[in-house]
Order: structure tokens, then sequence, then C-alpha cells
């Protein structure tokens, strides 16, 4: 049966796995011992370099599994053949999952969640996980696509906090926050332009906060699934806040 406590487990494991790939990325990876690692894959066509030599020797001392396979199969693991110089990792992330899997199982609760529309900066992305984190919020959903993927970069501006942070992944963001306002979810998309302010949200509500493009902000669909819009009140002629900053202010709005 599909829905078996053993496929649910198993299924829940996979969905926490993080794939990384290229020689660089992976190799830092190996080397921070807080990372949890799964499994590394190295393509059987590999030349024995430095690179190649050290990320064999640390996956031994750390006694990682490792799979050896095709250029073909590894570019299935990847999901970038063009990039991943024939190497793959994956890392074991314990508050990875789904977001419609978790709209299912949050049904009854209140929860807080950050939504990211076109983030494509990866420091930007380290430090809104960071600031959720900190601040407490339930978790962030992050797209597939159109948004900075979860790398070194990211895990590094994150300050390992992304390791206790939900991240809640989906193919594309607006079907999906359509699906938690048609359950009842307070949707909003955070603009310069609203009338509403951050003030007005009722705490007591489940709610998303979408977070948009550095440049150009939430985009046209996204914004149509949504249920309001909101604004941070400034002084002195600011228009706009860096995106991490204001994923700080939403994160931080309870706290004295």
């Amino acid at each position: 049966m599909t829905d078996s406590p053993e496929y649910l487990k198993k299924r829940a494991f996979f969905d926490s796995l993080l794939t990384i790939y290229g020689r660089k990325p992976v190799l830092e990876a190996l080397e921070d011992n807080n990372l949890p690692v799964h499994k590394l894959h190295l393509a059987d066509s590999n030349r024995k370099d430095q690179l190649i030599s050290r990320i064999e020797q640390l996956a031994a001392e750390r006694r990682i599994e490792v799979a050896h396979c095709d250029r073909k199969a590894l570019s299935r693991i990847s999901k970038n053949a063009k990039q991943d110089q024939g190497v793959a990792l994956d890392l074991a992330l314990p508050h990875y999952g789904d977001a419609e899997t978790f709209l299912k199982e949050n049904r009854q609760r209140h929860f807080e969640l950050l939504a990211l529309d076109g983030i494509t900066n990866p420091q930007n992305l380290g430090m809104i996980i960071r600031s959720a984190c900190a601040g407490g919020i339930d978790g962030i959903i992050l797209p597939r696509k159109g948004c900075a993927q979860i790398d070194p970069l990211v895990i590094k501006a994150s300050v390992g906090t992304l390791f206790k942070t939900r991240i809640l992944r989906c193919d594309q963001l607006a079907p999906v926050l359509q699906k938690f306002s048609e359950r009842g979810t307070r949707v909003y998309a955070l603009s310069s332009h609203a009338s509403d302010t951050l003030r007005t949200v009722d705490d007591r509500e489940p709610t998303i906060f979408v977070l948009g493009n550095e440049t150009h902000g939430v985009s046209p669909a996204v914004e149509k699934a949504c249920t309001q819009r909101l604004r941070i009140p400034m002084q002195n002629g600011v228009e706009s806040l860096n995106v991490a900053i204001t994923a700080a202010l939403i994160s931080f709005r309870h706290q004295h």
C-alpha cells in the first residue's frame, strides 16, 4: 500500500535529501563535519585529479557510502549534467520537506511561513533562512525553479541555521499558495505600493508572507494567488529594503 507507515517513512526520508553537485562545492561540504551527509555519487569516467582524490579520502575518513555510476546516471542524480563535473553529494536535512505535505499535516494549527518568489541571490537566501530560524518562523517555502538553490554558498550565509529550519519545496509557487489560500491561510504579498501595513496582520490566523525578487518584487502570477498585499512603513523617502532585511522584520515582529 502506498500509504503504509513504512512507505510514508521512506518517502519522508527521500524528501529530506538535498543533492549538491560540482567538485568544489562537494569538497567544501565534505570538509564540514557538521553537515549530515547521506551518500556520495561519482561518475566512473572521472579523472583521478587532486580534487577527486581528496573527495574520496574525506568520504573514506567519514565512512560515507560512495556510489559509482556512469555519466548518464550521475546527471539524473544531479539534474545538471553541464555543471556537476561528475560529482554529486546527498545531504540528509532533518527539516527538509514538501509544501503540500506540510499543508495536509497542519490544517488545524496556526503557523507562519515565508514564501520566496524569485529570490536569486544566494547570500540573500542564506540570510533569510538565518532570520526565519532566529525569529521562530515555522518554515520557508522555496520553489525548485526561479530561486537560488541551496548550495554551500547558501549554507555558509545561513551560518548553519539551514539545518534547524524547515525548508518546504514545491515546483511552482503560485499553485501551492492557491491551495493554502483555499484552506483558510492568509497569504500576504509584500509590496511597497500596498495600502495595508505589517501591523494589520491578524496573528491568530495561519499566515504566509511572500517575498519577491530583489529587483522586480512579487511576480504577477504569484501576486494573483495572494489574498492581500502588505507594506512595511518607511520614513525619509526610503522606497524599499533589502529582501533579507524585510524577512528579518517579519520574523522578529513579535519579539520585545
